[in-house]
Parts: C-alpha cells; sequence; structure tokens
C-alpha cells in the first residue's frame, strides 16, 4: 500500500529535501508552506495524484485542521507520517530580540507542532503504524546563548516528544523527533548576528544529512535521534554528565 505523509515547511531546507526523497521513494504528499507558488515549483514535474500542496501557515490551528483534513479525505482518511518541519531561529541577544518576534519562534516552533499533531491525531489513529516526526534540535540539550528562545522552543518539542511517545503508544503511534546540531540551510545561513558557539563548532552538516537521518527514523523509530558524530558524543555525554559540567562546556564554547 502506497504510504502517505503530510510535511509541514516543504518549501525550503529539510522540509524540500525530506519530500524530495519521500516522493522518489514513491509516497503520497502532502506538501504545506506559507509559500505554496515554492510547492507548486518543486512538484511541478510529479505525479499530480500522488501531490497535494497547501498555503499553510502552522500558527492557525483551523488552518491546520482543515489542510491535514482534506489530505486525509483524498488518502481514504490514512495517515501514515506526520513530519512537523516549519520552524523559525534568530540569533542574537535575547535582549536585541522584540518580545513580538519571541512570540513568533514559540508560535510557530512550538504551537505549529501541537496544532498538527492535534489536527493530524484523527487520521494516525487511523492508520496501522503510523508515525509523527518532529524537528526538534541539538539546542534543545542545554540552553544555547544568543538562541535562547529558539533553545528554549526547542526543548519544549522534545518534551512533548516525550510524553506524546508514550501517550500515543496506547493508539500505535509512533511520536520521534530529530536532533541535530546547526545545519546549512537559509534558515542558519540568512541570520545577520553570530553565533559564538556556531562559530565555534561549525555548520558542517546540510538538508540531506538530516533527510538521511529522517528516513532512518521511519524505518527504525527512536525516541530522539541525534544527527552527526559530533553530536551523538555530547549528546551521550550529556545524559551522563553532571549538569554543572555540561553548563561549564557551554560557557567554554561562548567564551569570547
Amino acid at each position: 500500500m502506497i504510504k502517505t505523509a503530510f510535511v509541514t515547511g516543504a518549501a525550503s531546507g529539510i522540509g524540500k529535501s525530506t519530500v524530495e526523497a519521500l516522493y522518489a521513494n514513491g509516497w503520497t504528499l502532502g506538501l504545506a508552506d506559507i509559500n505554496v507558488e515554492v510547492l507548486k515549483e518543486i512538484s511541478a514535474h510529479w505525479d499530480s495524484n500522488r501531490v497535494h500542496c497547501y498555503q499553510l501557515d502552522v500558527r492557525d490551528a483551523q488552518q491546520v485542521t482543515d489542510r491535514i483534513k482534506s489530505f486525509a479525505e483524498c488518502n481514504k482518511q490514512r495517515l501514515d507520517l506526520l513530519f512537523n518541519c516549519a520552524g523559525i531561529l534568530q540569533v542574537d541577544r535575547f535582549e536585541d530580540i522584540s518580545a513580538e518576534r519571541h512570540q513568533q519562534i514559540f508560535d510557530i516552533n512550538v504551537m505549529g507542532v501541537i496544532h498538527g499533531c492535534q489536527a493530524a491525531f484523527p487520521y494516525l489513529r487511523n492508520t496501522p503504524r503510523s508515525q509523527v516526526i518532529n524537528m526538534s534540535s541539538a539546542s534543545a540539550t542545554y540552553g544555547v546563548p544568543h538562541m535562547a528562545s529558539y533553545s528554549a522552543s526547542k526543548f519544549a518539542i522534545r518534551g512533548l516528544t516525550e510524553a506524546l511517545n508514550i501517550e500515543w503508544a496506547d493508539h500505535k503511534i509512533s511520536v520521534t523527533d530529530i536532533m541535530p546540531p546547526f545545519v546549512n540551510t537559509h534558515m542558519v545561513t540568512s541570520q545577520t548576528s553570530e553565533s559564538r558557539i556556531m562559530q565555534r563548532l561549525g555548520v558542517n552538516l546540510d538538508a540531506s544529512d538530516i533527510t538521511a537521518a529522517i528516513l532512518a527514523q521511519i524505518e527504525n523509530p527512536k525516541t530522539h535521534r541525534a544527527v552527526s558524530l559530533q553530536f551523538q558524543i555530547l549528546y551521550a555525554l550529556n545524559q551522563i554528565t553532571p549538569a554543572w559540567l555540561n553548563r561549564q562546556m557551554m560557557r567554554f564554547l561562548n567564551r569570547p
């Protein structure tokens, strides 16, 4: 049976790379992004029976519900995968980011995921071995200076993922996340302020590396999938080292 996936933030970066890979693997796709014209360009030469494009602002709960419902109705009320990929980042000193921008980061990065999960639940429950994959981050292991709101939003995704991973097991729905460090996408390269930690650790991954991790997650789900050898080592150490040592490491990486 053909598998179905609804992907938010599908017009660029990790979302775009992932839908291209899923399409190549035979999936039927719901592509969602605030920029629907780019989605249409991406899928212009794809089989129209397997691709549905939706303009979507994930901050709008009713809009998310309507778009996912529309896609599920095209696929006999089934949904094999919800990939919550939409997200934004601003690198800057906390006090130099406006309250409105802090709110926007949470509305998209956190509430967007909650809206997606709520809207998709009836169709995920209706589909055997269905999955939710959330886009988290390496910054969900310890708060990252100059990325405070973004980091906090990814902590929220980590907590939501852990809770639903247990709660939705009753419905045989797998809920997991992907935790990459910095990725060479427009979201990172478009930043106008610098992060010392980003400079020290480097931007060593591209979107295709994260897509490979997502495909691995589909085949072999882990509650949290750390991406890159460098971060896998740091993540493993974070689980066993005391909090004061993790704090000192972060201070060291953030030194002038």
